[in-house]
């Protein structure tokens, strides 16, 4: 089962940037294979969180789920703006998903080390 789940992650991860790619060639589909993108990868980080104790770990798995919901509502700005105000969204939510990525890692190896 958590197999599945780390490969329906990774096949949100990439359907997120297959819908910013797409964008250059097709504009009028990028929306769409964004947001299903972005659905399926904030989802999967709700139910992939690591389940170690720590208020530092805490904090940043919830930043890391802010993180989804900014890609989410980046997907739903690209629906509801003309203009590109969705990219002040997935620009904070790539921010908040890079730093998360590589935090989060580093606080587990702590928690297991104690």
């Amino acid at each position: 089962m958590m197999k599945l789940a780390n490969i329906l992650y990774y096949i949100g991860a990439l359907l997120l940037f297959a819908g910013l790619v797409v964008r250059l060639f097709l504009p009028e589909y990028y929306s769409y294979v964004y947001i299903c993108g972005a659905s399926l990868f904030a989802v999967m980080q709700f139910l992939l969180r690591p389940r170690q104790e720590g208020l530092a770990l805490r904090r940043l798995v919830i930043q890391q789920q802010l993180a989804g919901i900014l890609f989410i509502v980046a997907g739903v700005l690209m629906f509801t703006h003309v203009r590109n105000e969705w990219l002040v969204a997935l620009t904070c939510a790539t921010l908040v998903e890079l730093y998360t990525a590589y935090r989060i890692p580093q606080e587990i190896e702590k928690c297991n080390r104690k």
